[in-house]
């Protein structure tokens, strides 16, 4: 039989509780004492009470203690999934110079052909990264929101434009928002408030 915590949310138990003080501020204040039936009845609840707070507690560290887990078994997973990418890559092209330096274009096995074929188009091999100019390379960059209308603020206006065009991504930097809001200065979209969490001793 299920008993009260497990039948009962935590606030079903706190109204429960509510209704049952109620009733016992009822019967003393008539100059007589709360009928047993209904202090045992409260006492139940007040251990009910402890009793959910402790289930709920058991099941965060639980579900705490599988978050860490799979966030360190992704982690893992994706080191090996680079690994073997890696050895993948290493096999390929141990195999090509095999076939190539032989000049082969295949070898077959009873399952599979392995074969030298020609790419469909051109590929880019860079032998220098550094050496390349930055007109021939696509650029990712964070800046602060003052820089970047700054610059926007310094540049004709079509190129200004094609700057804001290749824009990929934006993010709210909070640490300006809060030093800007600490300056009593108000920004359109946010507000800075303190909030609350739930903290299990």
């Amino acid at each position: 039989m299920a008993t009260l915590a497990e039948s009962n949310s935590l606030f079903e138990i706190d109204a429960e509780l509510d209704s049952l003080l109620d009733e016992i501020e009822e019967q003393t204040a008539q100059g007589g004492d709360p009928s047993e039936e209904l202090v045992a009845r409260f006492q139940q609840f007040c251990s009910a009470h402890g009793e959910k707070v402790d289930r709920i507690g058991r099941f965060l560290r639980r579900m705490e203690a599988r978050e860490q887990f799979c966030r360190a078994e992704a982690s893992r997973l994706s080191d090996r999934a680079r690994a073997t990418a890696g050895k993948v890559e290493r096999t390929k092209n141990m195999v090509l110079y095999y076939l190539l330096s032989r000049n082969l274009q295949k070898i077959e096995g009873q399952q599979f052909t392995l074969r030298a074929q020609k790419n469909s188009q051109d590929s880019v091999r860079i032998t220098d990264e550094a050496a390349v100019p930055k007109c021939y390379c696509r650029i990712e960059a964070r800046i602060s929101g003052v820089i970047w209308e700054t610059m926007l603020s310094l540049l004709p206006e079509e190129l200004a434009k094609a700057l804001e065009f290749s824009i990929q991504e934006t993010q709210a930097d909070n640490d300006a928002i809060k030093a800007a809001v600490a300056q009593n200065e108000i920004v359109p979209g946010a507000e800075v408030r303190r909030g609350t969490h739930l903290r299990i001793v």
